[in-house]
Formats: structure tokens, sequence, C-alpha cells
């Protein structure tokens, strides 16, 4: 069965500055970064995903220091990637002038700007903040209106607020990166994340992909996953649902085909139609890839 990969990354650290790479022996969020501290360009991908092999996918800001040299980078690489979700500071005084710029190239369809990572990381940079900015809230219509859509990665105490900001933009086309980030993976927290995210479902524009997993549990097996998986598709359905990699983040915990593997076992009762549909039809929808 054909499938897009929603979400990954490439990298070069030849050709465009990425100073989270750079920085040697510092901890992220997500764990230790060093492993993947080079160069992760198309062949790389290829090479690990020649079992599962995606037939399109989606390519997610990584942290470049310079958004449009990240962008025009990715516009050389082929043959993926298939769609370019960019960065630009929706808050600064020039995010009309950058988002004019990103979307002059061909493969750009849409903006990622993290709102929360993790407690962390999110109280040093502030970026929780943009909930409360008024230029940020007001510039996602801006990107309504240039038929762009937004990644949306956030954390679960800040669903509310971001309910707030998305109900004035009904028609921007929402992606909730890595399910919203369960980081509380007690049955407490993956209450409160579940209740979250039924909530911002019943936003019609918002979708959801299943991304990043391992993030939140390192040791993860496809039972502790299950619930997860389940609560997604339960609130967003089939056509608002779809998978991503998030590698090579996500290859510090585990190999693309033991992720994608785990991905098709859970969901292996549905329907064909219902499977295709979460595999490929809704990021092939969503980000408007040429099938």
């Amino acid at each position: 069965m054909k499938f897009i990969d929603a979400h990954h990354h490439l990298w070069d650290l030849d050709a465009v500055h990425y100073p989270w790479l750079m920085e040697k022996g510092q901890k992220r969020f997500f764990g230790d970064p060093t492993p993947i501290q080079k160069n992760y360009l198309v062949e790389d991908f290829h090479a690990e995903s020649a079992r599962f092999s995606p037939s399109h996918s989606v390519h997610v800001q990584v942290g470049a220091a310079d958004d449009i040299a990240e962008t025009r980078w990715l516009e050389q690489q082929q043959p993926l990637p298939s769609a370019i979700v960019a960065h630009c500071d929706l808050s600064a005084d020039n995010a009309i002038e950058m988002l004019e710029q990103q979307a002059q190239h061909p493969r750009v369809r849409g903006v990622r700007q993290i709102v929360g990572r993790h407690s962390s990381e999110d109280s040093a940079n502030g970026s929780g903040a943009l909930l409360e900015n008024t230029r940020w809230i007001h510039n996602l219509g801006v990107l309504a209106e240039m038929g762009m859509s937004f990644d949306l990665q956030m954390v679960p105490e800040q669903m509310p607020k971001a309910l707030e900001a998305l109900r004035q933009h009904p028609n921007l086309q929402v992606a909730l990166c890595h399910v919203g980030s369960p980081w509380d993976q007690t049955e407490a927290g993956l209450n409160n994340w579940a209740q979250g995210l039924r909530e911002l479902a019943r936003l019609p524009n918002v979708s959801c992909k299943i991304s990043g997993l391992g993030m939140f549990n390192p040791a993860w097996t496809t039972d502790t996953l299950r619930p997860l998986v389940d609560g997604v598709i339960s609130a967003f359905g089939a056509e608002r649902v779809m998978f991503g990699s998030n590698f090579p983040v996500d290859k510090l915990y585990r190999g693309y085909d033991e992720l994608w593997q785990a991905y098709t076992t859970l969901i292996e009762t549905y329907p064909e139609a219902t499977r295709q549909q979460m595999l490929y039809n809704t990021a092939a929808r969503f980000y408007r890839i040429d099938c």
C-alpha cells in the first residue's frame, strides 16, 4: 500500500547553517542529538526507507539560521521532498515579506513556527508567548489568504489558548504535529491530552499527524502506541489523519522499517480504503501533492 511520509527532515551542514546541529554536547528536549549531528541527505533517507519506501514526502523546517536558504536548498533536492513546510516568524515586523518570499518557491505549501516543544525549552525561548501575540495571530489569517497551511507544534497545556487563536481563522488549514506532544504519559496526563485533542478535532480545518512518538516514549512498543493512535483516529477520523516518520530525529529511538511496521500493524484492522486514506490521501490533499 503506497504511503506519504508526512513529516521528515533533511539537512546539509555544508550548505545551510543549523545552530542546534552545531552545538555539540547540548541535550535537547528529545534527547541527545549527537548521533544525528551530521548531514542527512536524500540518499540517506532513501537508504533507510528502502523497504518501506514512501511515494511522496513532506519536509518540515528544522531550525535553520536562514529560513530562505533552507527552502532554496530543499528546492534543489530530487526526487524528494514532494512538499515543503517552511519557517517564518509570524510575529516579526517583516513576516509578510518573508511569507511572500517563501511562497515563491514551487514546493512550499505552508509554514511551521513551533509554539511549544517541552517545558524545559519553552521557558527559555518564550515560544509559548506566541499564542498571545496579536501580530502572530493576525498573520495566521494572512497565511490562509495566501493559500498556505500551518503546521502547529505545541504541548497539551497550550491547547486551550491554541483553540482561541485557531477559532479566529476557520479558513486556515492546520496540521497538528506529533499528535500534540503528549509528554506526560501517566494516565492523568494522557487523559488531559485526549480531552484537549478532542476539542481541537471539533475544528474542521484541523488535521493531525501521527509522528514523533518516540520523543515521548523512547522505549515504545506497538502496545504503548496503540492508545495514542486510536485516540487520534477516534477524534479526527481517517479523513484528517496522516502519518510521518519524524526522521532522522526519531532515528534516535528506532529504525525506519520498525516504525512503519508498527504503524501498519496499528491500523491493520481498518478497511483498506480507510488505511489508504490515512497513509496517503489525507496528506496528498492537505499538502496539495500531485498524485
